[in-house]
């Protein structure tokens, strides 16, 4: 009996999605603008009203995109912006 194949290899696939998206990303000025913080509570409270003074929410859309609560009362969160008010 012969052998049948197992599934194909994604890493082709992988590779083309992520050239893709990094092409993509140069040409379009409409991406958003994120960064990853890991702090305590209170530093992460600052951190966000610090993202939200500099760049209010009316003109870049800032947002506490995700965050989820860490042992030892730390905070990941991922802030999020457009990379210019126009």
């Amino acid at each position: 009996m012969t052998k049948i194949p197992g599934p194909p290899s994604f890493d082709g696939l992988k590779r083309r999605i992520a050239s893709h998206r990094q092409a993509k990303a140069g040409k379009d000025g409409g991406h958003f603008v994120r960064e990853t913080f890991c702090l305590t509570r209170d530093e992460a409270r600052a951190k966000a009203r610090e993202w939200f003074d500099s760049f209010p929410k009316a003109a870049y859309w800032t947002e506490v995109e995700s965050w989820r609560q860490l042992d030892g009362d730390r905070i990941e969160f991922t802030m999020r912006r457009l990379p210019s008010a126009d």
